[in-house]
């Protein structure tokens, strides 16, 4: 079982990229405390060193859905900016998303097309009169790869296939991207009051939330009990 989900500092400051990448630090760390293997597939940089913006992970192994869902949300970092440190705001907030399957690139081999061309560069007459080299098109999107190291036509095409699989890919991890950074500006304003997750301090400590509103409820009943008096 596998599961991708991608955490991203959405369009905040700095300081959210900060967290994104301690974020990152923690999400493979207790991964690999359970037991299953956590692999990075995307990550883009901040502009300050040890910074991420996106990052997006494949989770694999038995549990990997409940350790996704136990991530998956709002996650909140209380503490003095890394980079102004006399901003006055003490919350920094980013998201974590699931990455659908669907959402996956789906390549189907027979929207593949092939052409033989002629290589270019060094290589004596043999380039100039055999059509070695391969370009490789994926018809529905346009993106093409070429390869044309080897003499071997079979081999080209091989490497070509393989280096047009990687372009898609990328393409359709950066149109997620996007479509994520949109999903988490929509949903920023609704979730920041109710975090999965809470850590403090410039050491990331983990804070414990309690689910159960006792404390709201005690609180409730006190403010009961003074209005009756």
């Amino acid at each position: 079982m596998e599961r991708i989900i991608q955490i991203t500092s959405g369009r905040g400051p700095e300081e959210c990229s900060w967290v994104a990448a301690q974020v990152l630090k923690k999400v493979l760390e207790e991964a690999k405390e359970k037991g299953m293997e956590a692999r990075v597939l995307q990550r883009e940089s901040g502009q300050e060193n040890g910074t991420v913006n996106t990052a997006t992970v494949l989770v694999e192994g038995s549990g990997s859905a409940e350790f996704a869902d136990s991530w998956i949300g709002t996650i909140q970092w209380i503490g003095q900016s890394q980079f102004r440190k006399m901003h006055k705001r003490k919350n920094w907030f980013i998201g974590i998303f699931e990455v659908r399957q669907s959402a996956k690139a789906q390549i189907s081999y027979t929207d593949i097309k092939y052409q033989a061309m002629r290589s270019s560069g060094a290589g004596g007459q043999h380039v100039n009169k055999v059509s070695s080299a391969v370009r490789a098109v994926h018809v529905p999107t346009g993106i093409a790869a070429v390869a044309m190291e080897s003499r071997s036509q079979h081999q080209n095409k091989k490497t070509a296939t393989e280096r047009l699989i990687q372009k898609l890919e990328a393409a359709t991890l950066e149109q997620l991207k996007e479509e994520v950074n949109q999903q988490w500006e929509n949903q920023l304003q609704i979730e920041r009051g109710n975090p999965k997750r809470v850590f403090s301090g410039t050491d990331f400590k983990k804070q414990k939330t309690d689910k159960s509103y006792k404390a709201t409820r005690q609180q409730l009943k006190n403010n009961l009990q003074n209005y009756i008096e």
